[in-house]
């Protein structure tokens, strides 16, 4: 996204940057964000990056370099998720516009309250209820493999019997696993890995959720999101980790 003027109201204020061509490390680029930002981290750019939202390059021993471009769109993404709030979802497809040139229209303040008053939802698809025979339908599985999941905590119905929709992703990854022997008893110390780690993720947000603060409650969302992507790669490097233990 190339550079741009206006006001912080609108996602086009600058923020200072290096002179064009000069590359700047993870930490530089922090440093220039916080006068604005005051709140943002290494992990939060880490995670912008993981999701699609900045590509820095790359030097030959990994260390990231970030241009005036990335630095510019990384401040892009962190002012319409303060003053508009934006969800990822809708800031990637606002990038990808900017890239070819067309102009993007942000939400007004009726919107954005929208978001904040529980009318507008910022991650909607994360929110939505399938059904039993949905679920069977997107997975593949009978009634008697669910029923064994639900057995074993891996899969639960809300009281009504609908699911909610990440139940498929996981449902997905249960049938994959058993084609390579792993049996629904056997992931029973992977839900329970997962709920202590959201346990944690809880106690880090409750805080922000319980305050007054519409944007703060937002903001624990986004938090939260962040953690647990943080949680997952963590869970990866470790099991990696641990495997080329045991098998070199």
């Amino acid at each position: 996204m190339p550079r741009s003027t206006g006001g912080a109201g609108d996602g086009t204020a600058t923020v200072p940057a290096a002179e064009d061509g000069t590359l700047l490390s993870i930490g530089a680029v922090l440093s220039r964000l916080r006068d604005e930002f005051p709140e943002v981290t290494i992990s939060k750019i880490r995670f912008l990056e993981a999701e699609g939202l900045v590509e820095p390059q790359r030097t030959p021993s990994g260390y990231r370099k970030f241009g005036v471009a990335d630095v510019e769109r990384l401040a892009y993404v962190l002012r319409v998720q303060r003053d508009h709030y934006l969800p990822l979802r809708v800031i990637r497809e606002h990038l990808d516009a900017l890239d070819r040139g067309e102009p993007v229209a942000l939400p007004g303040p009726g919107e954005s309250r929208g978001v904040l008053d529980g009318s507008m939802e910022p991650e909607e698809p994360a929110r939505m209820r399938i059904g039993r025979d949905e679920l069977l339908a997107a997975t593949g599985a009978g009634g008697d493999a669910l029923a064994e999941w639900e057995s074993y905590g891996l899969v639960l119905p809300d009281a009504d019997g609908g699911y909610a929709a990440d139940a498929v992703n996981v449902a997905r990854l249960i049938v994959d696993l058993g084609r390579f022997g792993l049996e629904p008893r056997h992931l029973r110390a992977v839900k329970a890995a997962a709920d202590r780690e959201a346990g944690l993720v809880e106690q880090v947000v409750a805080p922000l959720r319980r305050h007054r603060n519409p944007q703060t409650r937002l903001h624990a969302e986004a938090t939260a999101r962040e953690l647990a992507m943080l949680s997952v790669r963590l869970h990866a490097a470790m099991v990696q980790s641990a495997l080329r233990v045991r098998l070199d």
